[in-house]
């Protein structure tokens, strides 16, 4: 094994006999690449990042590790500690510190590991399989960190998670994508001694299957658990938790900022709007699926490509050059997408189709429109109407109503020479002028 990749083994002074810390030297800059690739090293990252207050002191940290500002990485039982130099050349001494399992946790998890032969192969192989993790999660032993494990201490007085440990937790989770021995070192035990225990236990365990202390035990990691004791259990399980809260509103979109230029054909700010919008929808099925009575809610018409383009840009607001690239997608101008966003915003598909189709009412339809329209006003306070199909405009206005198919009224107003969206449907055309009304009052 190469020291210069993999550290050395020292006895730590204060600690005493089995006190051993690992010491690695400098990495290069990662190339291009991020700080973590496997699953383990990006559940260290996410950790840190979850437990940050401040997320541009990580992000700082991010370029110091990037550049090669961190040195030696020091790593025994519940701390890790390197110096960090800034730009100018300043350094500090970091710790980031991380609680020890205790002798009881180490007991169940060398259980755990001696009864499953392939956990201590993988480890070996210097993988940490998931389900390693899960199966010491089940024993009571979390290996890895989570939110508030990672506590950090620095010479430069932050308190908070600040450049120089968030760099050196970057460093870190390069050490453990090439061996999880390090995260099981500064659990409490390196890797000489958890392979002796692991062997001792092995051993033993080995001793009494041939003297038949332990035939259930054998009998059980052979076959199973009998079904009928499997099903019995289930009268003495407490019952499931109920449901977590739903969130107030949908979660941040992931940054995808990383200081790394993006490959070709990837825009980051499209896949961001992209990101963002997947929680949002989420977001609004989650309600809907908690809704009373949401078996029997029809399920939702599929909207067109079109359609789907305007609905983003009406929940994601995105930037000017993401919208140019939606009214491009659904061949409106970005004056046509602002009215077709503000009709979704009022009605969804229905409000759009009313803004982009036109249709004449049959004799039927027609006459009923024309009735309404009687019966909304008294008599002598009607205005005057310029019928073309179905859209009546008010004359010698800017306001307009629409009919659709389903028999509503949908406002208009005109701005800037065009026709745009002024409000929700009414079922009364004196209701949907009202609303038209005091949207233009509004807007003066």
């Amino acid at each position: 094994m190469n020291d210069d990749v993999y550290g050395t083994d020292a006895v730590d002074a204060e600690g005493g006999a089995g006190r051993a810390e690992r010491t690695f030297a400098p990495l290069p800059p990662p190339p291009g690449r991020g700080f973590a690739t496997s699953w383990w090293g990006r559940a260290w990252l996410k950790a840190l990042e979850d437990t940050a207050l401040d997320g541009q002191q990580l992000k700082k940290g991010r370029r110091l590790a990037r550049e090669g500002c961190v040195g030696a990485v020091a790593v025994r039982p519940g701390r890790i500690t390197a110096v960090v130099r800034d730009r100018d050349g300043t350094g500090h001494r970091s710790d980031v510190l991380l609680q020890e399992l205790g002798d009881e946790a180490w007991d169940r998890f060398l259980d755990m590991a001696v009864e499953r032969a392939g956990h201590i192969a993988a480890l070996l192989d210097r993988e940490m399989p998931p389900h390693l993790v899960e199966d010491a999660a089940g024993a009571g032993v979390e290996l890895l960190p989570g939110i508030g494990d990672l506590e950090p201490e620095c010479t430069c007085g932050t308190w908070d998670h600040c450049p120089h440990s968030g760099a050196l937790c970057y460093q870190v989770a390069r050490l453990l994508d090439e061996d999880p021995f390090v995260l099981l070192l500064m659990r409490g035990r390196d890797e000489r001694r958890l392979l002796d225990e692991l062997q001792v236990r092995s051993t033993a365990r080995a001793v009494r299957a041939a003297d038949g202390d332990a035939p259930e035990e054998a009998e059980r990691d052979a076959y199973g658990v009998p079904a009928g004791e499997a099903f019995a259990m289930g009268a003495v399980l407490p019952p499931l938790p109920g449901p977590p809260p739903v969130p107030a509103e949908p979660g941040p979109p992931p940054s995808l900022d990383t200081e790394a230029g993006p490959p070709p054909g990837l825009d980051p700010a499209a896949l961001e709007v992209l990101a963002a919008d997947s929680a949002v929808r989420a977001h609004r099925m989650l309600l809907e699926a908690l809704a009373p009575e949401h078996g029997r809610q029809p399920l939702p018409a599929e909207l067109t490509p079109e359609q789907d383009a305007v609905r983003l840009a009406a929940d994601a607001r995105p930037e000017a050059g993401i919208a140019t690239r939606l009214a491009r997608g659904t061949g409106r101008t970005r004056d046509g997408l602002e009215a077709a966003v503000r009709a979704w915003r009022y009605g969804g598909a229905a409000a759009l189709a009313v803004l982009d189709e036109e249709w004449a009412p049959d004799p039927d339809s027609l006459a009923r429109a024309r009735a309404r329209i009687a019966a909304a006003w008294e008599e002598g306070e009607q205005p005057r109407f310029r019928a073309s199909g179905a859209r009546w405009t008010v004359a010698d206005s800017d306001v307009q109503l629409r009919y659709d198919r389903d028999g509503r009224w949908w406002p208009y107003r005109k701005e800037r020479g065009r026709w745009v969206p002024a409000g929700p449907a009414d079922d009364d055309p004196a209701g949907a002028l009202a609303g038209a009304d005091a949207g233009a009052a509004a807007g003066g």
